[in-house]
Order: structure tokens, then C-alpha cells, then sequence
């Protein structure tokens, strides 16, 4: 497959799963508190509504598996961009992430047409500066997560994905009644933008510029740290030995 159309696979699937990624917590909500019909504040329906959302997570991962790529979150894709040249750097910011915007507007607009008063999406409850350093520390955290995971035991998805998943569902925990503990600028901006606050200083600041400078800061923090604790490359014996005649001689 050329580049080209490798490009457009993943546009398309982050347009998909950002367009259902804010339809699946929506969905969520309305299968524990009005199907099954458990209060807003029941212990045993929160309990359940975070073991759904888990199980949510597994399925996106298996979605980002099988796109080869695909994502939801501009956050993810940006991490690897930062890692990455400046040409991917490019399709990254002008294409993709524009792609999940876009994506996670339309979900939104079509989940209010289709159940009116739902909601209005994750709110700011603090003021600027607390809400961007809660939404900086809570993307700080999650992003040196995912990166030690995919460096440590990429290669296992299924122990991947519980850890990061649990990780992501305890720091939202943590951030749900300050800023609504998003990590997701793009599902953030769908809600955003069907209320017409898309362009308020709170949501710019709170939900793009911090978790944008936590990505950044998280990915020179965490080549720093596996730079330094990279192990030494091991010197044949034999190697060595010759190395140490050379320079006697």
C-alpha cells in the first residue's frame, strides 16, 4: 500500500472512530441510567458504567489495531508525531487531527438531533488556570503511561490495553469534576462547538493549549528518562582485549 493511501485509511478512521467515540459514552449513559435505570448517583451503576466504559476502551483499541492507526484522540497521534519527522509532524496537525474534530462535531450534532437534552458535554467548574493544570497533569500522566506501556509490552495488547485503560478511567475519575476529565480535545471540541463555546478563552486554554504542552512535555521527559537508563551495549571480550593491545602498542 503507498503512502498515499495509507493516509487517506487513516483519515477515514479517525473521522469513524472519533464520530463514534463520542457516541459511545452518550450511549453509555443512556444504557445504565435509562435502561437499566439506575440513578444518577448509584454506587452500583457507576460501578457499572466504568466496567462498560473498560470494555468501550478494548474495543477502540481493537478498532486502532485493526485501521493500523486509526485513533480518536488528537493526543495520541500527537505523541507520535512529536517522535516522528516533520513531514508526518504535518499530516499530523493539517490533517488528522482536523479529521477528528471534525469527526467528533458531527457525532455530537447527530446525537442531539437524535435525544434531546441529553447534555452539554464536559463543563469547567474551576477557574483557567486550575482547569488547565488539572486537564495538563491528568494528559501529562496518561501519556507517560502509554508510552512506557507500548516501550515495555507493546507487544501484548490485551495486558496493554487493561493497563492503560484502568489508568485512563482512574485519571478521569480524578478530573470529572473540575474539567470533566477529558484527555481528548476533539470530543471536547464536538460539545463545544454545538454550543457555540469552541472560541472562549476557558476552552482553548483548558482543553487544547494544556494538554497539547502536556503531550509535548511528556514525550522529552520520556526519551530523556529511556536515554539515560538504556543499557550499555555489551563488548565482546575479544573485542576488548584487541582494543587494549591496539593501544599498548
Amino acid at each position: 500500500m503507498g503512502a498515499g493511501a495509507r493516509q487517506r485509511r487513516l483519515l477515514a478512521a479517525d473521522f469513524v472512530m472519533s464520530f463514534m467515540w463520542v457516541w459511545s459514552s452518550v450511549l453509555i449513559r443512556i444504557f445504565v441510567h435509562r435502561i437499566l435505570e439506575y440513578g444518577a448517583h448509584s454506587v452500583e451503576g457507576e460501578i457499572l458504567r466504568y466496567v462498560v466504559s473498560i470494555f468501550n476502551m478494548f474495543f477502540f483499541a481493537f478498532m486502532a489495531k485493526t485501521t493500523k492507526g486509526g485513533s480518536y484522540n488528537p493526543l495520541t497521534v500527537l505523541a507520535d508525531a512529536f517522535s516522528g519527522d516533520f513531514s508526518n509532524f504535518l499530516f499530523v496537525v493539517g490533517a488528522r487531527i482536523p479529521a477528528q474534530v471534525v469527526g467528533s462535531v458531527y457525532g455530537v450534532k447527530l446525537i442531539l438531533d437524535t435525544f434531546h437534552g441529553i447534555g452539554r458535554g464536559p463543563r469547567l467548574t474551576v477557574d483557567i488556570a486550575k482547569g488547565a493544570l488539572t486537564e495538563g497533569l491528568l494528559t501529562f500522566m496518561i501519556v507517560i503511561v502509554s508510552l512506557g506501556l507500548t516501550e515495555k509490552i507493546g507487544h501484548n495488547f490485551i495486558m496493554k490495553t487493561w493497563i492503560s485503560s484502568v489508568s485512563k478511567l482512574a485519571l478521569h475519575i480524578l478530573g470529572s469534576d473540575l474539567t470533566g476529565g477529558c484527555m481528548n480535545p476533539a470530543s471536547v471540541m464536538g460539545w463545544a462547538f454545538a454550543n457555540a463555546e469552541h472560541i472562549t478563552k476557558e476552552h482553548l486554554i483548558v482543553y487544547w493549549l494544556a494538554p497539547v504542552m502536556a503531550t509535548l512535555a511528556a514525550v522529552k521527559l520520556f526519551r530523556l528518562l529511556m536515554h539515560h537508563i538504556k543499557p550499555e551495549p555489551l563488548v565482546p571480550k575479544e573485542t576488548a582485549s584487541k582494543s587494549m593491545f591496539d593501544k599498548s602498542e
